[in-house]
């Protein structure tokens, strides 16, 4: 088990994962230069710190683009009793799908 405020390591998505990225994709796009409405968008691989609420780290595949660039996208999810909302806290673009997804 992660201890508090540590990050975990870096693995594949979870289907809960990947219904946050997909509940946040839009505005994920929409802060990713030239990437508004990816005909391709997968999420990959994350990593998680528990806080208040959780951070969640993904490295997400977005596709459309010959060089099928990656987007590193931090999401905080509040604690239930502030309903669990999901605020796009930051990312990192453009990244190679090679690059490792390191928490930031």
């Amino acid at each position: 088990m992660t201890e508090l405020g540590a990050w975990s390591e870096v693995k594949p998505v979870t289907l809960e994962v990947i219904k946050i990225c997909l509940e946040m994709r839009k505005q994920i796009e929409e802060n990713v230069e030239n990437e508004k409405d990816s005909k391709v968008y997968i999420p990959l691989v994350y990593a998680s710190q528990v806080v208040n609420g959780t951070n969640y780290v993904v490295k997400v595949f977005l596709g459309g683009r010959d060089d099928g660039v990656c987007v590193h996208a931090k999401i905080h999810q509040a604690l239930a009793c502030h309903e669990g909302k999901l605020t796009l806290s930051g990312f990192q673009f453009p990244k190679t799908f090679d690059e490792p997804l390191k928490p930031f």
